[in-house]
């Protein structure tokens, strides 16, 4: 009898880096896959605050950032392709759309457009959401090859502990989706 693949799908899913996962860049990391298909799958890295924060980016891009809560909030690390280029999470807006945004299956946009950053300087952007630089990626199949290997778990994402979280917190908070913490994982591969 053959056996038939059914491709899943896990966007709108946190990967959760195990202890011996191979790339050392993810060590650590909470991953939210924002796409995943059978050509790849696409996400960011959320609990990995960068030394920059929304007031020196925007600053950068001649955008003056005045709401105080917004201006120490940090830039976060997405991933180690196009580490130059920003991605913003966030919730749906209510008054139409920016230029270059893509939904994801939770309702969550992710925006790449300096509009949605022009927004939060007026007072109007998404109210929850989360800036990065760079993302994270992966070709054909080769998520469901590092999870066959034990390097990923995955649970549904919780835009709460996205947003509403302290970074170094969101780790455990992940884990927790599953029941378990962080001392009951081991740095040993093996199937049951």
């Amino acid at each position: 009898m053959l056996k038939t693949t059914h491709p899943i799908n896990l966007t709108n899913q946190f990967l959760i880096a195990m202890p011996h996962i191979a790339d050392s860049t993810f060590f650590g990391t909470v991953v939210y896959l924002c796409e995943h298909t059978e050509r790849g799958a696409f996400g960011l890295v959320i609990n990995r605050p960068t030394n920059i924060d929304l007031q020196a980016l925007f600053s950068r891009i001649d955008l003056k950032l005045e709401i105080e809560p917004l201006l120490r909030v940090p830039v976060y690390f997405g991933g180690p392709v196009q580490t130059e280029r920003g991605f913003v999470l966030h919730d749906p807006i209510h008054n139409g759309n920016y230029t270059s945004s893509m939904s994801v299956l939770s309702g969550l946009k992710i925006t790449t457009s300096k509009d949605v950053l022009e927004a939060v300087v007026n007072g109007n952007g998404p109210k929850r959401f989360l800036m990065t630089l760079g993302h994270a990626g992966w070709s054909a199949g080769q998520l469901e090859e590092e999870i066959a290997k034990n390097g990923w778990l995955t649970v549904e994402g919780d835009p709460n502990i996205m947003f509403d979280m302290p970074a170094e917190q969101r780790f455990d908070a992940a884990l927790g989706l599953l029941g378990i913490s962080s001392i009951m994982l081991s740095g040993e591969v093996g199937h049951a």
